[in-house]
């Protein structure tokens, strides 16, 4: 039997997924590596398998294929392949490794030779599952943004056909505004366009030189009408000179105005945009040396319950006053993936009432981060 149970563990490992084995009496002889880092450093082996998988329909499941003929079969899943004769399969969420997982969970009978028992495969699809609900709530938020307008551009189509064909007034107010709606609309796709290039990159580092300063000066040069509309004094610190770094010049151009131009719409009010770029001499993240790129504002700030959400996808702090200013709500989301596949980090620092720094970190050379 000892023969056996070291047989069924050496079996086990040489499986990808976390997979356990129990004997006739359901007390477990064999845990592969992955079932030990789902389940935890202790000691799984010689235990009850109701305690290392506290779910009722798994431990059912496992019954039935140790004893069939005392336990009654479980429920097939349709969402599964049909059921098979001595293996049971089932979907689960159970909590294991601190987080709740939802997994495809098999349960088989030990081969013969092995002696009487089961092994109990689960194949962790919460990864997949987040994935999407992700999708899905993209696919929700995108049909939002485009839907609202839509509707408001086919209200006023009817009413210009209609009640207001003659009225000119009436005309040229909704014609003015049925064109911001359109430039929103078509702002929007162009930033979903960007995303998905972004993101189709991003596990490929930037194979360029751009020249940091020289850089940031271009878009402050290219930004000069929207800061002197906004009414804010520029403060520029440490971008003088030239300083290459690796990265993709148009993508960097695409961060540095994206920010900027977040600091002129939401921090403006404080009448204040400052541009700081500085060297770090080891940044612990990248280890190595890096430069820093702050962009500051003097405006309302941000509270610190928005700043881990900040980069995804159509999250807003003031949606009313984000839509009402041509925000599109993925500029910080572009901003995170560029920065990512330029093995970087984006730093966001506020209060609400002190303003707000982002901070872009860069790496110095191609070989860290």
């Amino acid at each position: 039997m000892q023969q056996g149970h070291r047989r069924a563990s050496d079996l086990l490992e040489g499986v990808p997924v976390a997979m356990l084995a129990v004997d006739g009496r359901a007390r477990t002889i064999g845990a592969n590596r992955a079932a030990v880092a789902l389940f935890g450093e202790g000691d799984l082996l010689n235990r009850p398998f109701v305690t290392v998988l506290r779910h009722p329909a798994v431990v059912a499941a496992v019954d039935w294929v140790l004893d069939p003929d005392r336990h009654p079969a479980p429920v097939p899943d349709p969402s599964l392949p049909p059921p098979v004769e001595g293996v049971a399969r089932l979907n689960a969420v159970f909590s294991a490794d601190g987080r709740d997982i939802a997994a495809e969970i098999t349960v088989a009978r030990l081969p013969s030779p092995l002696g009487k028992g089961a092994t109990i495969a689960v194949m962790d699809r919460s990864a997949a599952e987040e994935a999407e609900q992700m999708r899905r709530d993209f696919v929700a938020n995108v049909s939002h943004e485009l839907k609202t307008p839509l509707t408001a551009m086919i209200g006023f189509i009817e009413t210009l056909r209609g009640p207001a064909r003659d009225d000119a007034r009436a005309r040229d107010r909704f014609l003015d505004i049925m064109e911001r709606e359109a430039g929103r609309m078509n702002r929007l796709v162009s930033d979903l366009l960007s995303l998905s290039r972004v993101q189709a990159e991003e596990r490929r580092r930037p194979l360029g030189r751009v020249d940091l300063p020289l850089l940031l000066r271009g878009v402050l040069a290219t930004l000069g009408p929207a800061v002197q509309a906004a009414g804010v004094a520029v403060e520029t610190q440490g971008i003088d000179g030239s300083r290459e770094v690796p990265g993709d010049p148009d993508q960097l151009v695409q961060v540095f105005q994206n920010l900027i131009e977040n600091a002129l719409k939401y921090g403006g009010s404080g009448g204040y945009l400052g541009v700081a770029m500085r060297r770090i001499d080891h940044e612990p993240l990248l280890r190595g040396p890096a430069w820093a790129i702050e962009i500051r504002d003097r405006g309302e700030g941000i509270e610190g319950m928005h700043l881990p959400r900040l980069t995804e996808r159509f999250y807003r702090v003031d949606t009313h006053r984000s839509r009402a200013q041509g925000g599109t709500g993925l500029g910080l989301a572009i901003v995170k993936h560029i920065v990512n596949r330029h093995r970087g980090r984006l730093r966001i620092d506020s209060a609400r009432g002190e303003g707000s720094t982002f901070t872009v970190i860069l790496p110095e050379s191609a070989n860290r981060g």
